[in-house]
């Protein structure tokens, strides 16, 4: 069929929509802006960032693209999608007005609060002192702390004492550790998180399977937030009961606010929820795939990539979209420091013998040998008829990878078993 397809972004969750749409009978030529080794391997890398709009745009018409998919939030807030759609180029991604769902924590919970869709109570500050009285006269612990806007998966501090909420505060209002900006102070909720993303054209919307990541960086959940240890799917504390109630009450509730509110959402809803004593809750929206959720979520996916992408950028109808009734584990393997500080290029051998699929967060091709080139580098993958079938394959498999320098988790779906 021909198709030339531009993706946009450099890490795992786009190396997993470049391998899905490498797979299409319709695409002809994937380009990758700025891609990385891994996505080289499936798709022409082009040295054009994921904010450099002008570039992007001037490289599609030149290229005569025919869809564009974006990955990353910082993307799709410097208004990518926006910029595509205004040059009549098909984009799955949404606009910088609906990128807000994300973008803006006290945006999220305004919309959450007129439309009904459950959540935790909240209030928002702009100053230190306010702030900091507010949290002293609740004196109720733990409590949530979110930085209001982009901070890649970091600004949220969940305060034990008033010592903890004090320096969280001073950091982020007063040191403006992720730029000026208003903090949401919100109620501490307790239960199992979980990852429930849909592809989601204005009033339409097809979930995709349930997943949960493992956010910390050690073994048992301990340790500094980190953007994703590793994922698994499907999630056995879930019913379809639950399931069909958050799509309906949640996914669709917020898809149909956000159309009411003139910022209809064009690509992938993302609820980060809660399975709470009092039913399912919402901690947050991503405007996009999560990462590393993507990486065992989307290559279950039966129908044709480019087929799905490109009738959520242009509205056209889907009767449904298949997925293949299979368990994912994901692992990622991360550089030594993480996510503090590391080192990079430092030498990965022994991809080529694990069976199942890895993906590239982080890598480079330096002398002709793969390194390391981020935080987090492979997220190594593998499927079976039941979580723990595709949990001990991926840890079997995992020892034929070397590098001095990378750890990973050893409990990836612990949840599950």
């Amino acid at each position: 069929m021909n198709k030339n397809v531009l993706v946009i972004g450099s890490g795992g969750r786009e190396h997993a929509i470049v391998y899905q749409l490498s797979r299409s009978a319709q695409v002809e030529h994937i380009y990758c802006a700025p891609g990385n080794a891994g996505i080289a391997q499936l798709a022409e890398c082009v040295a054009i960032k994921d904010t450099e709009v002008a570039q992007l745009i001037s490289f599609a018409q030149t290229h005569k693209i025919d869809l564009c998919v974006v990955g990353p939030e910082a993307a799709l807030a410097a208004g990518v999608a926006d910029a595509f759609r205004e040059a009549g180029i098909p984009v799955f991604g949404h606009s910088k007005a609906a990128t807000q769902i994300e973008a803006s924590k006290e945006f999220a919970k305004e919309l959450m609060a007129k439309y009904n869709v459950p959540t935790a109570a909240y209030r928002s500050f702009a100053d230190y002192e306010e702030a900091m009285q507010y949290v002293r006269s609740r004196n109720t612990y733990p409590t949530v702390l979110k930085y209001d806007g982009l901070a890649a998966g970091k600004g949220v501090v969940i305060a034990q004492d008033e010592p903890e909420a004090e320096q969280a505060l001073r950091d982020m209002l007063v040191g403006e550790a992720f730029g000026k900006g208003r903090v949401v102070i919100e109620d501490y909720l307790e239960g199992p998180e979980f990852s429930f993303m849909a592809f989601v054209h204005h009033h339409k919307v097809y979930p995709m399977p349930l997943s949960q990541d493992h956010k910390r960086v050690f073994d048992g959940d301990k340790g500094p937030n980190t953007g994703g240890m590793g994922a698994y799917t499907p999630l056995p504390f879930i019913s379809k009961e639950e399931e069909e109630w958050a799509q309906e009450h949640i996914l669709q509730a917020v898809a149909d606010a956000m159309v009411k509110e003139g910022k209809p959402l064009t690509g992938v809803l993302y609820g980060g929820l809660m399975k709470t004593k009092d039913g399912i809750k919402v901690i947050e929206f991503n405007a996009r795939f999560g990462d590393p959720e993507t990486e065992v979520v989307l290559p279950l996916m039966e129908s044709d990539a480019y087929t799905v992408f490109h009738a959520i950028a242009t509205g056209e109808e889907l009767e449904s979209i298949k997925w293949r009734n299979q368990a994912t584990v994901g692992v990622v393997m991360a550089s030594c420091g993480y996510p503090g500080a590391y080192q990079k290029g430092i030498e990965i051998t022994g991809t080529e013998d694990f069976d199942g699929l890895i993906l590239h967060m982080g890598t480079a091709v330096k002398d002709g040998r793969l390194v390391t080139n981020g935080g987090r580098v492979l997220m190594c993958i593998a499927h079976g008829t039941d979580v723990r079938q595709a949990q001990e394959k991926v840890y079997r498999e995992l020892e034929k990878i070397h590098c001095s320098n990378l750890f990973y988790r050893k409990d990836i779906a612990h949840w599950a078993l």
